[in-house]
């Protein structure tokens, strides 16, 4: 390839981009966990729209932590952005939630696919479904044995 065709390629955009800046001045040494916490950042701000996030990186995890709210007023949650190839341990998830705000995991693919799910301390018990549901029981199943 001749010098001339690389000056008309289009700059890459997430290089550019003042949140990926902001991460890579992080120094961490992880560049998929940075590329993912980016994603995140997007579909949190962009698709998303939530408030004031901004990263926050761990030195203990080796990981950037985005920090953020869900709506004007709400409290502030912590997104731990993870790329799908990396593993977790309950020691990673239980320094997170020390911090103290809600924790939101977000499992990034390779295709930028995002997986969010939400991390409490201890069980939660699920809320009722919703909808006309009925609780038939199982006994009006059951035929009655006739004695004989």
């Amino acid at each position: 390839m001749s010098e001339a065709s690389n000056s008309a390629d289009p700059p890459n955009w997430i290089l550019q981009h003042p949140a990926y800046q902001q991460m890579k001045s992080l120094e961490l040494e992880d560049s998929a966990q940075v590329h993912a916490a980016f994603l995140v950042h997007m579909d949190l701000t962009e698709v998303r729209q939530w408030k004031e996030v901004s990263c926050v990186k761990s030195p203990e995890l080796q990981v950037i932590l985005l920090e953020g709210r869900e709506k004007e007023g709400a409290p502030i949650q912590t997104v731990l952005p993870l790329p799908v190839h990396r593993s977790l341990s309950h020691k990673s998830i239980r320094h997170v939630l020390d911090r103290g705000f809600p924790m939101l995991l977000c499992a990034v693919a390779s295709d930028s696919t995002l997986v969010y799910q939400r991390m409490t301390d201890g069980l939660v018990t699920p809320d009722p479904p919703a909808g006309p549901f009925q609780d038939v029981g199982r006994r009006q199943h059951r035929k009655r044995r006739q004695k004989h």
